[in-house]
């Protein structure tokens, strides 16, 4: 990945929600590739290379850095719709399991949204399985409404 590439793609925060300098984007991944795999553990393959994939077509990825240990990870992307304008969109939000509820989701949302204002952002969306019900009652602690229902199918 180039330098430029690096700023676009991958951004680290701290504790505090303050951003953390870095030199390798490869070494950063790899840091936070145990706890994105375990989130998504259908990315097969090369994780650097997907991931270098997902950079070429405009996502962005935010770690939240603590204590020597990425513990928190989000993949989002920016697009413009039809229907609620510019668009920021969570692909994946995901604090490590034994990092929880320390306050680690709330900092990276307001890292989020700082990212989506920047962008010049009219909504940040995300979709959350119908399982996860730990994570709605985060999401509708951090104000989001439930405004739609995602319908998915296969195409194989």
């Amino acid at each position: 990945m180039t330098s430029a590439q690096h700023h676009q793609f991958i951004d680290r925060i701290g504790d505090d929600g303050g951003a953390i300098l870095f030199a390798d984007t490869a070494a950063a991944l790899r840091e936070g590739e145990a706890l994105h795999r375990a989130f998504r553990p259908d990315i097969k393959g090369d994780y650097l290379a997907y991931m270098q994939r997902m950079a070429a077509e405009g996502a962005g990825l935010t770690q939240l850095f603590d204590a020597g240990e990425v513990r928190a990870i989000a993949v989002w992307r920016s697009y413009l719709t039809t229907y609620c304008g510019r668009r920021f969109e969570i692909d994946d939000l995901v604090t490590a399991e034994g990092h929880r509820s320390k306050g680690y989701g709330a900092i990276m949302m307001r890292a989020l949204e700082g990212r989506a204002k920047a962008l010049s952002c009219d909504a940040v969306l995300l979709s959350s399985a119908t399982q996860r019900v730990g994570a709605h009652r985060f999401y509708l602690r951090e104000r989001f409404a439930i405004v739609s229902f995602l319908f998915a199918k296969p195409v194989r």
